[in-house]
């Protein structure tokens, strides 16, 4: 019985198992990223002096108490 449950146990220990299906899409996840950089760039290069005028505004109006 033991030899049985030795060769058992290595025969499951030892069996190649398939490739994990949970990797993911990396190719997708880089376009995902470039694209989600690419939206961040533009966006701040057209709000960024509004932004910068407004953030003036509130500082002076702090210090201004």
């Amino acid at each position: 019985m033991s030899l049985y449950l030795t060769r058992l146990y290595l025969t499951l220990l030892l069996k190649p198992r398939p490739a994990d299906k949970e990797r993911g899409d990396v190719p997708g996840w880089v376009l995902i990223t470039l694209m989600t950089a690419g939206l961040v760039i533009v966006i701040w290069g057209l709000a960024g002096p509004a932004l910068s005028g407004v953030f003036d505004q509130a500082i002076s109006r702090v210090l201004g108490f």
